[in-house]
């Protein structure tokens, strides 16, 4: 058990600091540029990729060059053995291209041979015999093999110069049993393999180096781009995010970085002058109720009647409600611009939103609910009543004497209408009244108590559900002809959104 515990405390142990010191040595050594590390990265490729390909070649070389001398000596022992099956051997026999021909009877007689080869060369013709078990490295014997071409046997003799590649064959002939010898010289095969190592022994480095050489500069023109963009974006500070770092004419993938880098600096130029609008349209909606709220306070100091009292108060306070009610939807929008996490859970949208129209029994126009059942989504319980109460509060200020909300499932999704029968919204201004700060009508809106923020605010909610939050205009055959129509999509949750 106390092993158990020990592995538990200390799962991973970490290796000596001297067994570590090699390892940070090493990569030490290692380039640390990107330019650097790709060249010796296709450096070192190519050239583990050229060593083995010029081991091979050489090993096929070699192989191909001593299988050419090897049936040079055989062609040449077929045609003395046939020479020999017809007839008589003259004692001198020509050999082409310097092969040694040696023909000796069962006795072991020298019966015919090329013109004093064999001396110097000292190639030795022993009787012929079963092969004999391979001597040891550095022995006397320096070739033996055995291989059987066009059918016939022939194995290799013992052969004290290792120049010299030597066959035999055995035939019957007028002669009798005769036993043929053919050695053909291996020089050429020595020296055209000595040839092709110098030459790869030479060109393998330059070939090399030329790699190294394309690939540092290829690599360095490839990265001038990135260099450019990395020194562009580090001069760019938060006044000046209308600069853009350029973009090569490559169409690669540094051309596709420099055009994201600008689409990113795009989106930071534009939230900069969202915040400085905000910020300062924050700033005009506070200056205006605190400015009536002072000059209410300073007329009450400078005429200190009783009887105007109470409607100075009133005033007062109505002016602290909105300046109360300003300060909340500005904490709200900040929380939503931070993505907090908030706690979320299973939600009837039909119970809920009931229970919000229900606790509004005091809305200057009554609303007419349609509400599914069963309409189920994830969601946090104060932000979709936020939600509703926004949609709701936005068609109060507007609308004549109706106004009705309508919860549905359509296409999978949960879908809340809020529609009126006022002015309605413009079609080119549909998308802008959800903008934070706008009024369709700044002075209707000002004198209702309005500051532009619950559109905004009813869009972020919505989007930070998953959903969408649109104004589109009035269906055909519609109750309502003409007026707003506020539509909200909400992703479902549970059997429904599996089913669909």
């Amino acid at each position: 058990m106390a092993d158990h515990d020990e592995e538990r405390v200390h799962p991973r142990r970490r290796p000596p600091r001297a067994a570590r010191r090699p390892h940070r040595a090493l990569r030490r050594l290692l380039p640390r540029s990107v330019r650097a590390r790709a060249t010796f990265a296709a450096t070192a490729v190519v050239a583990l990729a050229l060593s083995g390909t010029a081991v091979a070649l050489l090993g096929v070389l070699q192989a191909n060059l001593s299988r050419d001398v090897q049936q040079s000596a055989v062609r040449q022992a077929d045609k003395v053995a046939a020479l020999a099956e017809r007839e008589h051997l003259p004692p001198v026999i020509a050999g082409p291209g310097g092969t040694i021909v040696r023909v000796v009877d069962s006795d072991g007689k020298l019966v015919s041979t090329t013109p004093d080869l064999a001396v110097s060369y000292g190639v030795v013709l022993p009787r012929p015999q079963a092969p004999e078990p391979p001597q040891p490295p550095g022995g006397p014997l320096s070739y033996r093999q055995t291989f059987e071409p066009d059918g016939r046997a022939y194995v290799g003799a013992l052969v004290r110069d290792p120049e010299q590649r030597v066959v035999s064959v055995t035939v019957n002939g007028p002669d009798g049993e005769l036993t043929i010898y053919s050695a053909a010289p291996t020089g050429t095969v020595d020296a055209a393999g000595r040839t092709a190592a110098a030459a790869l022994a030479v060109a393998l480095p330059l070939l090399v180096a030329l790699v190294a050489l394309v690939t540092w500069r290829v690599t360095g023109r490839a990265l001038r781009p990135v260099e450019a963009i990395r020194s562009e974006v580090a001069e760019i500070t938060g006044h000046d995010l209308h600069r853009r770092v350029p973009v090569p004419r490559t169409a690669d993938e540094v051309s596709r970085l420099a055009v994201t880098v600008n689409a990113t600096l795009d989106r930071l130029e534009d939230a900069g002058q969202r915040q400085r609008r905000f910020i300062a349209d924050a700033s005009h909606e506070l200056r205006s109720p605190i400015a009536v709220l002072r000059t209410q306070l300073e007329v009450a100091l400078a005429h200190p009647d009783p009887e105007s009292w109470p409607e100075l108060l009133a005033d007062a306070l109505q002016d602290t409600v909105r300046l109360q009610d300003l300060a909340a939807d500005l904490l709200l929008l900040a929380r939503l611009d931070a993505a907090d996490p908030v706690a979320t859970e299973l939600l009837d949208l039909d119970v809920l939103f009931a229970d919000v129209l229900d606790a509004r029994p005091a809305d200057r126009v009554p609303v007419r609910a349609e509400l599914a059942d069963g309409v189920r989504v994830l969601g946090n319980r104060t932000w979709l009543t936020r939600l509703l109460t926004n949609l709701v509060d936005n068609a109060q200020r507007y609308a004549e004497g109706r106004v009705e909300v309508r919860l549905a499932v359509e296409d999978g999704a949960a879908v809340l209408e809020v529609r009126d029968d006022g002015p309605g919204i413009p079609e080119p201004d549909r998308e802008r009244v959800f903008e934070r700060f706008t009024r369709l009508d700044d002075a209707r809106s000002r004198e209702l108590g309005g500051a532009g923020l619950g559109l905004a605010i009813a869009r972020d909610l919505v989007e930070h559900h998953g959903g969408t939050l649109c104004a589109a205009g009035q269906p055909d055959g519609a109750e309502l002809p003409c007026g707003a129509r506020l539509v909200a999509r909400l992703p479902l949750a549970g059997p429904l959104s599996r089913a669909s």
